[in-house]
């Protein structure tokens, strides 16, 4: 399985390699990590998010993400406060760079149907944007893990990620609405172990005025502290 999945990510580096030179697409280069204490329902959530206009060189965005965390004991939801870093550059030349902090406050709902596991996430975020007044977000998540060779995402199974996320802006300026953006993704995902996965995916991203479609890396890695 491992063969199969690895031979999926080579096709897919090949192909928008290709597809680079005759459409809009971008990457996405990403980690998440969590560190959870033993015998302790809090922990701390790390991200970093190294975003481009194309597949490598023309940086779009890097955004560091860190936060505390509260977990319920039964596994059922996840509460974060957190703090955010994004440097923005425009495509091509100049970059035009701005910079952006941003507090939030985020759920997590989890639910299993059947086999599927279910995510639901409610992010909530204030805004601080180089030179504009203090602006909010709403976001709504909804995240779909279906396993295809092993139940329950044991080690060594390959599975299908779907996500789509909804953007709502809390005001209206002269340049933006209350919609903000969509994000809908698919790919595959392999669990390496129990505590990470890594998983290869397409996400088309859409706004008001344009859309783009950005091929995503991640990697999402659990601490156990204390072990």
């Amino acid at each position: 399985m491992k063969k199969i999945f690895f031979t999926a990510i080579l096709l897919s580096v090949f192909t928008s390699t290709y597809a680079q030179e005759k459409s809009d697409l971008g990457s996405w280069y990403m980690y998440f990590g969590g560190l959870k204490f033993e015998n302790s329902q809090w922990g701390i959530h790390g991200e970093a998010q190294y975003r481009n206009h194309n597949i490598l060189g023309d940086l779009e965005q890097l955004l560091l993400r860190t936060g505390l965390q509260y977990h319920l004991k039964d596994g059922s939801a996840t509460f974060t406060l957190g703090y955010g870093n994004i440097t923005t550059e425009s495509e091509g030349t100049p970059n035009n760079t701005f910079y952006e902090h941003r507090i939030y406050q985020e759920a997590l709902l989890r639910q299993d149907i059947y086999l599927v596991n279910l995510n639901h996430r409610f992010r909530y975020e204030q805004r601080f944007i180089d030179e504009q007044d203090l602006r909010s977000r709403f976001r709504y998540a909804l995240f779909i893990n279906i396993p295809l060779t092993e139940k329950k995402f044991a080690s060594g199974g390959i599975y299908i990620p779907i996500y789509n996320e909804l953007f709502i802006n809390g005001e209206q300026t002269a340049n933006a609405g209350y919609f903000d953006r969509n994000r809908l993704y698919g790919g595959l995902g392999y669990v390496w172990t129990n505590n990470l996965r890594i998983q290869v995916g397409v996400m088309e991203q859409t706004t008001s005025n344009w859309s783009k479609t950005q091929l995503q890396f991640s990697l999402h890695h659990v601490i156990q502290a204390g072990r």
